[in-house]
């Protein structure tokens, strides 16, 4: 998978509000509570593991964070980064998350 040039993530980015680029990732934290975390996290994992791509989680109390990026593309970020973004975006929003700001 070929990565993408700086234009073509910030165009991506664009296009998903919340969503923010972290050098080599791009990266998004959930308000939810610890138990309904544990459950958005589940459900995630069940996409992931069907499309073959996966999310750096962290859990917290009060919010999970995501954190995305190729590795086998050299840990740059690549097509399949922002679908997963999207994904996530619809889990969260199955979940009742809200977006999260610390």
């Amino acid at each position: 998978m070929d990565p993408l040039t700086d234009e073509e993530i910030a165009a991506r980015l664009a296009g998903l509000p919340g969503w923010v680029r972290d050098g080599n990732e791009i990266t998004r934290r959930f308000g939810i509570r610890y138990h309904g975390g544990i459950a958005m996290i589940v459900h995630a994992a069940d996409i992931e593991r069907l499309i073959g791509h996966h999310a750096d989680i962290d859990l917290r109390w009060d919010h999970v964070r995501f954190g995305i990026t190729t590795h086998d593309a050299g840990h740059r970020l690549t097509e399949a980064d922002f679908d997963l973004a999207a994904r996530i975006d619809q889990i969260a929003a199955a979940h009742e998350a809200q977006p999260f700001n610390a």
